[in-house]
């Protein structure tokens, strides 16, 4: 979907085919026959946005084969899709029985990591729209904390500053503009926006810069108008943002409380788990963890990284950080000018959600990410933006 900013500029709105993941190149293209071709009829749209997730069989499939891609290109035009952006931070096996920490692997100091990233920006480049000429991935926040040490973080360093001067010869090549972005998670060597700032500003180049995730956001108690200030202020450009929202536990010391989070405690996911203390941000790696006696102080609400359906908060006593979207959105595409053009729905956790909330069929999935996108539409027209055809 396609939106006429104010100022005249385009800002692109999809969503993200990581909810319904294939490791293949035919999978990938069942995917928008079954599930991307259906929610852009729903929508009523003759051209629909999506955010293609691409395993690393699949991006090796495109990428070695010219013809392969032309084809995906041409399946794409046929069903009324465009792609400008692609989700490269899943490598592979995002829809196994138990993902968790597997998904940080590998990391951006695995020269894997470089190759799959160059490979999928020249898959976009094949893949963009003839009257676009700017792309954006979005990947891993560098690594998962643990075992980066200083060796490490030069080489995940080095990789970047590589990736961006492959980039700049992509543009020379093919005239596509080509960004990436890391993207802040809890439990990450970059959990917060603020985190992003001193390694993109070591790695000094404009092709790499940050995709802000508002359920990121939000689960690490971050307030939007101070995060993209601190980007302006430090120029570090927001090469994308992920439209989703948390799940908040106002009063987590209650029982009844504990008992609806339990629910959300599902085994393919990790759930990060944050609070905001007097004494700063306190957290465990997964909602289980936090359920535990005497784990994370409970005084004070919790936010789970669980990307839980936009239009569709819990219920009681739970609900979800949909202000938090709000406001950075307001932020992101409100002003004068937008601070990102690419915008993308995330909630890949439809079938992680408890039974009861889980769509029982394509037809309801279907339903539900163009309930998503038809939201954010009315956000996007909210603040003045301009649907076009």
């Amino acid at each position: 979907m396609r939106f006429r900013h104010p100022d005249g500029s385009t800002v692109h709105l999809a969503y993200c085919t990581n909810v319904h993941p294939a490791e293949t190149l035919d999978g990938v293209l069942a995917q928008l026959r079954d599930h991307c071709e259906p929610v852009r009829r729903r929508l009523g749209r003759d051209r629909l946005g999506i955010g293609l997730w691409l395993a690393r069989d699949a991006a090796h499939a495109l990428v070695t084969d010219p013809s392969a891609l032309r084809g995906l290109r041409c399946e794409l035009d046929g069903r009324g899709l465009e792609v400008v952006t692609l989700n490269g931070f899943p490598y592979e096996g995002f829809g196994a029985e138990e993902v968790k920490y597997r998904v940080y692997q590998p990391d951006w100091a695995d020269p894997e990591r470089l190759d799959h990233t160059t490979a999928l920006a020249r898959v976009l480049a094949g893949l963009l729209p003839d009257d676009v000429t700017e792309g954006s991935i979005s990947t891993l926040p560098l690594a998962w904390r643990t075992a980066y040490d200083d060796a490490r973080a030069e080489t995940a360093r080095t990789a970047l500053r590589t990736l961006a001067e492959r980039l700049d010869a992509l543009q020379e090549l093919t005239g596509r503009d080509i960004r990436i972005g890391l993207e802040p998670e809890p439990g990450c060597s970059v959990e917060t926006t603020g985190d992003a700032i001193a390694p993109l500003t070591v790695i000094g180049h404009d092709r790499i810069g940050v995709c802000v995730d508002t359920c990121h956001l939000a689960t690490s108690f971050e307030d939007p108008h101070t995060a993209l200030d601190a980007l302006n202020q430090a120029r570090i450009p927001v090469v994308k943002s992920q439209l989703s929202a948390a799940l908040h536990a106002e009063h987590p010391h209650l029982p009844e409380v504990r008992d609806a989070l339990a629910a959300f405690d599902e085994p393919r996911f990790l759930h990060q788990t944050r609070t905001a203390t007097a004494a700063g941000l306190r957290g465990t790696d997964d909602l289980g963890e936090a359920l535990r006696a005497d784990a994370l102080p409970d005084a004070s609400p919790w936010r789970a990284h669980f990307h839980v359906p936009l239009h569709a908060a819990p219920a009681a006593p739970l609900t979800s950080t949909l202000p938090v979207l709000r406001t950075a959105l307001t932020r992101l595409v409100g002003g004068p000018h937008p601070l990102t053009r690419h915008l993308e729905v995330e909630t890949y956790t439809w079938q992680a959600l408890p039974p009861e909330l889980r769509p029982r069929s394509r037809s309801q999935l279907a339903d539900g990410i163009a309930a998503e996108l038809a939201l954010v539409r009315d956000l996007l027209t909210d603040l003045g933006l301009k649907e076009l055809p």
